[in-house]
């Protein structure tokens, strides 16, 4: 059996790279190893709709839940400030529609799908799989963190989301909670899926993610579970090299996803994009070089972000609950309202600097920060 390109992994990353592929007349098989395509539902959901518009997805019904009004931030004593998130048109999404929405795309340009398959090992000639071998010319590498855990540790935090239904949970509005002692280095969160209905989680570097969400539950109030989830995520940026060889690494398995919340239906899209059209070329040309260009367009774009992300996710490790408690103190509705009204939910580390206290004074953060937060203003 002979295909093109293998793609080991049916994320909406690996689904992004089978569309362009295929859209070419080159052949290419997805092998997701789970029963469907979207299950199980790691990612919030949140992205803006300008991203999806780049991303080259309309949303269908069942794929647009609803816009995002705003975004209240708790520091760990309690207080917060809201942003209100309308001018940055930040939709929820319903991941495994969208998946299966990105899937089709692919399907109708040529592209196989093969659910229950999975990705053994590389061969001489391509891959093993638990069907038996393919050859290939072309191995994408798109089976999300997995493909990371046993290179290195240090990047990996323990999450949990669950799906739930609760009269807390008001339709448009995300909530984010910082507690360096309950989630160290990261935060809980709760995205709406519409009134009464939602997403919780939370994430933090050594924690037991399921005890941490159940204490977190317990004190919002009465709740249903309809669904669990337990993932790793990813905070430490892109790897050293997406492409080795023959081998094209995208998505998360190659560290597209955002250091500072993990989020990445736009990031890592973007990376299959890049690398379907990369890989087009090196099919159609026969040089290598044309695979290279696959992570010189994706850093193009974000690697600067994602620089600045990686400065800031430092900060954040470096913060105790009473200097996070002082920052909350000093943001103002100025800097609300400009962070309201003028920044970018797919490139946000602007965000977190007027957040930090350097808008206007370097007061606040220049005790415990030092020369680091210079890093994020160039």
């Amino acid at each position: 059996m002979y295909f093109d390109v293998v793609i080991a992994g049916g994320s909406i990353t690996g689904l992004f790279c089978a569309r362009e592929i295929a859209n070419k007349a080159h052949s290419v098989v997805v092998l997701e190893e789970d029963y469907e395509i979207g299950t199980p539902e790691h990612c919030g959901g949140l992205v803006s709709t300008s991203a999806l518009d780049q991303l080259g997805i309309i949303p269908h019904k069942k794929t647009f839940e609803h816009l995002i009004s705003s975004a209240q931030i708790f520091a760990p004593n309690g207080k917060s400030f809201t942003i209100d998130s309308k001018k940055q048109k930040v939709a929820e999404i319903n991941r495994r529609e969208l998946d299966k929405q990105i899937a089709h795309q692919a399907q109708r340009n040529g592209a196989e799908i093969r659910v229950r398959t999975s990705f053994q090992k590389l061969t001489k000639d391509g891959v093993r799989t638990g069907e038996g071998e393919i050859k290939c010319k072309i191995v994408v590498d798109a089976r999300g963190v997995s493909s990371l855990i046993n290179k290195d540790r240090e990047g990996i935090l323990s999450s949990a989301q669950y799906e739930i239904y609760a009269d807390w949970i008001k339709k448009e509005k995300v909530e984010v909670y910082f507690d360096q002692e309950k989630y160290p280095g990261f935060f809980a969160w709760i995205i709406p899926n519409g009134e009464g209905t939602g997403k919780v989680g939370v994430a933090g570097r050594g924690i037991s993610a399921a005890e941490v969400l159940a204490d977190f539950l317990t004190k919002k109030g009465e709740y249903s579970t309809i669904r669990k989830i337990f993932a790793p995520i990813w905070v430490k940026g892109p790897i050293e090299r997406f492409v080795s060889d023959k081998v094209v690494t995208v998505g998360d398995a190659a560290g597209q996803s955002k250091p500072t919340t993990a989020g990445g239906i736009f990031s890592c899209g973007m990376g299959g994009i890049f690398a379907g059209q990369a890989i087009i070329n090196y099919l159609e040309t026969g040089k290598k070089s044309e695979l290279e260009e696959y992570q010189i367009k994706w850093k193009k774009k974000f690697g600067k972000e994602f620089e600045k992300q990686l400065f800031a996710r430092k900060i954040l490790e470096r913060l105790d609950n009473k200097t996070i408690n002082k920052l909350f103190e000093s943001v103002t509705p100025e800097i609300i309202k400009e962070i309201s009204e003028k920044d970018d939910f797919d490139f946000h580390t602007s965000s977190i600097v007027k957040l930090l206290g350097v808008k206007g004074s370097f007061k606040t953060a220049k005790a415990f920060i030092d020369g680091e937060i210079k890093k994020l203003l160039t």
